[in-house]
């Protein structure tokens, strides 16, 4: 199966669900002759909404459609291979097309809307590999799109332009290809002006500034962040919506995380502090914006901010004592998973190796491709490796080896 092209696929599971292909293409909206074409190779199957919808009809994970593990990927990371980040680059960097006079894009925009959010939500359940092989096109669609449309129409185009460059600049940004991640964030805020979304462009800010954090440049990251935060803040905290809450409680998040790396303990004290309060206004966790922001990030980022400065204990503390671990079950897995590699990284701060290990492979069973192709999650593993000098426990030499990893 993992030999077979994209079309065949769907032919196998089309069968195994015992469905002719007429029965098929009703289901999914598409006339026969579409259903044979794809089957045959003859035409592309590349967009996140048609691939889901897809996926739904034959009671199949989507990345069964796309790789031979839906978990774990084909190659030893588990997320990409370089010509697919090169099918990226090359549609990130490439100017804007201009629209045929006359002509509306091929995809209409209630589609690209459905497409950007399966998108998102493909990122926040850490599905890189699956993400990367489809950005290129969802990108390409966003692009025709903004170019075309104008009024109202135009500003719902840009929106939906500036969130596929804030998704594939969060992708790209854990892969370690933070030049590019910076590229597709600058770009975001522009698309997101244009919207006239002031939310958008905030986090769009925010993921240029993650990406200038990952780069070591600290400073102007915690400084982008607080002018935004400065900007955005509400007057009063009580009237405030949700998004607002949200977005601009992300701001303090993501600048505590800067202060941190620039060793501001009261910097970052202060800068939480603002945080809880937006949280606890805002009432539980939310997903506005794609933030993912509510008491629970809070205390994941505290953690994370305490490895950054160097405790450790207070990392493993907060983790043990401070966060509400139902709710953390409830978070999706990109956060889960987030967090557990911090948690490592505070295990390996004092010393308890066999902790950090469970902690990676209790990652990895949430989001595997969080571990398998994230740089820094390699390096935690090459960590463990040479800490425990050929001793550690088996699930953990079993993970590494699936991973690649060496000392």
């Amino acid at each position: 199966m993992d030999e077979l092209p994209i079309g065949r696929r769907v032919a196998y599971w089309r069968g195994q669900r015992k469905m002719s292909q007429q029965v098929f293409a009703d289901r999914i909206g598409r006339s026969k002759s579409w259903v044979d074409k794809v089957e045959r190779g003859d035409r592309r199957l590349d967009k996140f909404s048609m691939l889901y919808q897809i996926a739904v009809v034959l009671q199949i994970d989507v990345a069964m459609l796309l790789n031979r593990d839906p978990e774990r990927g084909s190659s030893p990371s588990g997320s990409y291979d370089q010509r697919e980040l090169d099918d990226l680059r090359q549609a990130l960097e490439r100017s804007a097309p201009v629209a045929p006079l006359g002509r509306a894009p091929a995809t209409p925009l209630h589609e690209l809307a459905q497409s950007v959010n399966h998108a998102w939500l493909t990122y926040q359940y850490a599905r890189y590999g699956v993400l990367v092989r489809g950005l290129p096109g969802l990108l390409r669609d966003a692009q025709a799109a903004d170019a075309y449309h104008r009024g109202d129409a135009g500003r719902q185009a840009a929106s939906l332009l500036g969130q596929v460059l804030q998704i594939a600049s969060s992708a790209l940004r854990k892969f370690g290809e933070c030049d590019l991640a910076r590229l597709a964030a600058d770009r975001a805020i522009g698309t997101a002006r244009r919207a006239e979304d002031d939310l958008l462009a905030a986090v769009a800010t925010s993921r240029m500034a993650n990406a200038l954090l990952a780069m070591g440049r600290a400073r102007p990251a915690f400084e982008a962040n607080m002018v935004m935060a400065h900007r955005l803040a509400p007057t009063d905290l009580g009237t405030a919506d949700p998004a607002h809450l949200s977005v601009y409680g992300s701001l303090l998040l993501q600048a505590a995380m800067a202060a941190a790396r620039l060793g501001d303990n009261a910097g970052v004290h202060d800068l939480f502090r603002g945080a809880d309060e937006a949280a606890k206004m805002l009432g539980g966790d939310r997903n506005e914006y794609w933030t993912s922001f509510g008491p629970t990030n809070v205390e994941l980022h505290r953690a994370a901010a305490a490895v950054e400065l160097g405790d450790g204990r207070q990392a493993v503390s907060i983790h043990a004592h401070q966060l509400n671990h139902r709710a953390l079950a409830g978070l999706l897995p990109e956060r889960r998973a987030h967090h557990l590699l911090d948690l490592a990284r505070g295990y390996l701060l004092v010393g308890e190796t066999g902790c950090a290990g469970e902690a990676l492979v209790e990652a990895d069973r949430v989001a595997p491709w969080e571990i398998r192709g994230r740089p820094i999650a390699h390096e935690l593993m090459a960590d463990i490796l040479r800490r425990t000098k050929g001793t550690a426990p088996a699930l953990v030499t079993e993970l590494a080896t699936q991973m690649g990893a060496r000392v």
